[in-house]
């Protein structure tokens, strides 16, 4: 498993925890605004880690930090995550896992083994618009929905979260992804900004305060708890 890096503090990657952050490197997709290209595209250059050396780490830090939030990258794509989750939950963290719900069953497995205790679920746009947003036109949407699904169902502590980019997401996404989680307990909005680090994102840019308001009100609805994030 290619650990990419480490943030040793957060206090907003996991929500009402004091956390580090975990990096994985690799991803199944290739959207556009991916603000972390050097963890997704294997030519661009990046750091890494030792399992032992992230471990260590977080022995040492038992008793102040509260939690670990693993992201990537898609962390699930790694068979070798469930044995680090284990260990990470073997010191007694709680661990927050980011994934873009394409390994569906993967996802049931750290979850029904009880390695995880929060999911945050990417919707990356409307079903109508997926392709293009994750740069693979022609991508098949059912593992993403089967891994929607299984969260809104299956009693683990969960988000969706869709990262707003002007010039790439319209008022119809937000429509289509309103129908699509109707009912899910919580949805953030995020406000799009440019690390540096994009995959193919020149030009691109984030809505404004009014605009990510407005977008909350077309999902609010069929989603009360939306929220907008970021701004």
């Amino acid at each position: 498993m290619f650990i990419a890096g480490m943030q040793k503090l957060t206090l907003l990657d996991y929500p009402g925890k004091v956390a580090c952050t975990v990096f994985t490197a690799g991803c199944d997709l290739r959207c556009p605004f991916c603000h972390n290209a050097s963890l997704a595209l294997p030519d661009r250059p990046r750091n890494s880690m030792e399992e032992d050396e992230v471990l260590a780490f977080l022995k040492k830090r038992v008793g102040v930090l509260d939690g670990v939030a693993v992201t990537g990258g898609e962390p699930l794509m790694h068979r070798a995550l469930d044995k680090l989750l284990g260990e990470i939950k073997a010191l007694g963290y709680s661990v927050k896992l980011d994934t873009n719900g394409t390994f569906p069953a993967h996802l049931r497995e750290v979850v029904e083994a009880g390695l995880v205790d929060r999911v945050a679920m990417d919707i990356k746009a409307a079903p109508e618009n997926y392709g293009r947003l994750i740069g693979i036109e022609g991508f098949g949407l059912a593992p993403v929905r089967e891994s929607a699904e299984y969260l809104m169902g299956c009693g683990v502590d969960y988000e969706f979260r869709t990262t707003a980019v002007k010039g790439l997401h319209t008022e119809a996404d937000f429509e289509g992804i309103a129908e699509w989680i109707a009912g899910a307990k919580e949805y953030y909005i995020q406000e799009f900004k440019d690390s540096g680090d994009l995959i193919a994102g020149q030009g691109l840019s984030g809505f404004d305060e009014r605009e990510m308001a407005a977008l909350a009100d077309i999902v609010r609805p069929r989603v009360p708890g939306v929220k907008v994030r970021g701004i």
